[in-house]
């Protein structure tokens, strides 16, 4: 019996402990990516308004323009915050994308199922998750749900009608009752300083997907206006919380409508109010020493896949786990959950009643 609890308790800090590294390799990836669209194809980035306090705990809402805006993101809090710290809301097909899901699920991204009877429980236990390691968290949500194309906007305009409701042109109309229910639980697990509402335009060249950028179609320029709202101004009640959530879309639908009819393109604001948290010169070395070790170390990787069999045999191994693990627990984030559960000898966390 002792042996069996030793093994277990050794295999939870071995899991935990590959998760934490694995983060940090998820985190130096996500440099790498910014670091290959500004310095390699010339993307510009442009913040205004409120800015970020650094290791904020928030939820971000943002507009969702294209498929890709979660990782154009990663340009700005690069910038004003620590991207080991954010964690993104996705659709859980994301996750079974060999590598890049895979790295998502170390990183234990929330992927919904956008059923909400389902999606809820399991909300649930990765915000008190979250709660209950007292980690900083900066999760970000898209409460429109999914990316504006016409399809969707037709769909928009068909629940606006229905609802009496303006219809919107550069955004679709939110989806509240996530966004009510991570306010509302990350408030009380104590877990909440402030909600970023980000609004996120494209001057020229709109990436809508992958594809895109397979084919060379960068944005020239991103534009990210930030609004922060501290945690003690947001209603109290998931009622008020979702009208203020819809009044935040109302007042994008206008910044886009002004962004977009300027000349030049761009946001009638100053530069963010809160100044980067690191130095564009800052930013700059990291940018260049993560293209340059990632150049190097993908080089040697594949050198050593064609060249050293053990190594060959690692990378088998390593891709037949995620699969395997993905069809037996569901995920490694849910791993993560079991071995947390089982190390805090299966104590749930007691949120903060209001």
């Amino acid at each position: 019996m002792c042996v069996c609890v030793c093994v277990c308790a050794c295999a939870c800090a071995c899991v935990c402990v590959c998760a934490c590294a694995c983060v940090c390799v998820c985190m130096c990836v996500c440099v790498c990516l910014q670091a290959l669209l500004e310095l390699v194809f010339g993307v510009k980035v442009v913040i205004t308004g409120d800015g970020f306090v650094p290791g904020e705990r928030s939820v971000i809402i943002m507009n969702h323009r294209t498929r890709l805006d979660w990782m154009f993101l990663w340009c700005c809090l690069l910038r004003y915050s620590y991207l080991r710290l954010e964690k993104v809301c996705l659709k859980v097909a994301l996750k079974a994308v060999p590598g890049f899901g895979w790295a998502m699920q170390v990183a234990c991204f929330i992927f919904i199922r956008r059923r909400w009877e389902e999606d809820r429980a399991h909300m649930a236990n990765m915000l008190q998750y979250f709660c209950h390691i007292k980690e900083p968290l900066q999760l970000l949500l898209f409460p429109e749900g999914t990316d504006l194309t016409e399809n969707t906007r037709a769909r928009s305009d068909e629940f606006a009608e229905k609802n009496g409701l303006p219809k919107y042109e550069y955004v679709l109309h939110p989806r509240t009752t996530g966004f009510t229910f991570i306010v509302d639980t990350l408030r009380k697990g104590d877990n909440l300083d402030a909600v970023h509402d980000i609004t996120v335009a494209y001057p020229q060249n709109i990436p809508q997907t992958e594809r895109h950028l397979l084919l060379g179609l960068f944005p020239r320029e991103i534009h990210f206006h930030v609004r922060r709202f501290s945690v003690a101004c947001l209603p109290s009640s998931a009622e008020q919380l979702q009208r203020w959530c819809q009044e935040r879309w109302r007042e994008k639908e206008q910044r886009l409508c002004a962004f977009y009819r300027s000349e030049p393109r761009r946001f009638d604001q100053p530069e963010a109010r809160v100044p980067p948290c690191k130095s564009q010169l800052r930013v700059a070395l990291i940018k260049a020493a993560s293209l340059l070790y990632w150049s190097s170390f993908i080089t040697l990787c594949c050198a050593g896949l064609w060249l050293w069999t053990p190594l060959r045999l690692y990378f088998l191994l390593m891709v037949i786990f995620f699969l395997c693990q993905q069809r037996v627990t569901g995920g490694v984030e849910l791993m993560e959950l079991a071995c947390h559960r089982h190390w805090s000898g299966g104590r749930s966390l007691e949120l903060k009643e209001e």
